[in-house]
This record gives C-alpha cells, sequence and structure tokens, in this order.
C-alpha cells in the first residue's frame, strides 16, 4: 500500500516532463504580464499624473525613481520639490528648487516654484526677485508667472496691508509639464 503514492509521484513527474514546457504559451495568449522594466516607465510622467490626482506622495516616489533612472538633472531636481512643496514640506522643497536652479538658470518653471515656496513662507521681497527671474527666463510668455509676479509686487509694495494678506488663500495649480502657478482665491 506504501507502493502507491511512490508510484503516483513518478507517474505525475513523467507526465510534467512530456509536457512541452511553456506553460505560459495557450490558445487564447492570456498569461500574467512579466516586470516593467527601467525603459518602459518614465517617473517623470506617472509622478506629474500622481500629482494631477492628488496622490502627492505616490508621486514623490515616482520622481524618486525617476531621478534614480534619469540622473538628478533639473526636471527631476524640480519635480521633487514641487511635490514636496505640495505635501507642506517646504524646506525641502525649498533644497530642490534652489538645486534646480543653480543647475539650470534658465529654467522657467523652477524658478516660478522656487518663488511659491518664498510666497508661502512670507518672503515676499525675495519671492519678487525670484518671479521676475522666472518671467525674464520665460521671456514674459507665461500668463501664470506674470500673475504671480504682479501678486508678489503687489504684496511687496504693500506690506502694512495684513487684512488682504490674512483673508487670501493660496493655492499651487500646476500648468503644463511641471509648471505650478500660486493662485490667490480672494
Amino acid at each position: 500500500m506504501k507502493i502507491w503514492p511512490f508510484a503516483l509521484a513518478i507517474l505525475l513527474t513523467g507526465f510534467a516532463a512530456c509536457t512541452s514546457g511553456d506553460l505560459n504559451r495557450s490558445g487564447d495568449g492570456v498569461f500574467a504580464p512579466g516586470v516593467a522594466g527601467p525603459s518602459d516607465v518614465d517617473g517623470l510622467i506617472v509622478g506629474h499624473r500622481l500629482m494631477e490626482a492628488g496622490e502627492f506622495e505616490l508621486a514623490l516616489s515616482a520622481y524618486n525613481r525617476a531621478a534614480a533612472q534619469q540622473g538628478l538633472n533639473v526636471d527631476t531636481m524640480s519635480a521633487i520639490g514641487s511635490a514636496n512643496l505640495r505635501l507642506g514640506r517646504l524646506g525641502q522643497a525649498e533644497r530642490w528648487l534652489r538645486r534646480a536652479v543653480e543647475e539650470d538658470p534658465s529654467f522657467p518653471a523652477a524658478w516660478n516654484n522656487l518663488g511659491v515656496i518664498l510666497m508661502e513662507k512670507g518672503e515676499v521681497a525675495e519671492a519678487s526677485e525670484v518671479f521676475r527671474r522666472a518671467f525674464a527666463a520665460d521671456s514674459g510668455n507665461s500668463d501664470e508667472i506674470r500673475d504671480n509676479l504682479r501678486l508678489a509686487l503687489a504684496n511687496f509694495e504693500n506690506p502694512d496691508n495684513n487684512a488682504v494678506q490674512e483673508n487670501q488663500n493660496f493655492s499651487l495649480i500646476r500648468r503644463g509639464a511641471g509648471d505650478f502657478v500660486l493662485m490667490s482665491d480672494l
């Protein structure tokens, strides 16, 4: 009686050896997909989509993966800084965006986002200068950067108007690829 389990195991092993061995191929082509390789997914695009969906922590992870794949360039540093800004991590966001503008002083989105951080921190004078640089780098083509510059200059020129500043709710809006805008809800 103890021979049956042993014989059954040998018989099943023999049948398995007779199959083609390619179990992934079936008549209808249904099988599990493979693992995505590093060239299959652009972390910046995934991160931008996650930012649009309000998933800022996941976007930050995607941007970090993009930085690991592409290296730290102005796009990845700016994206990481923007995600940190949305997460309320102003210090981290500011460090990343300052690195981005050091890397490429002609990148208007990084300058703009740095200006947004400085406005959030109440550093209106520096924010005005940063928005000027963003405006100059963009050659005045962006209405959003122009609006941010106007808002910063208005707050800089009239610092005693605390009632207006206290009632303003600022929000960061994504425009285009990695370009964020500070909007005032009056």
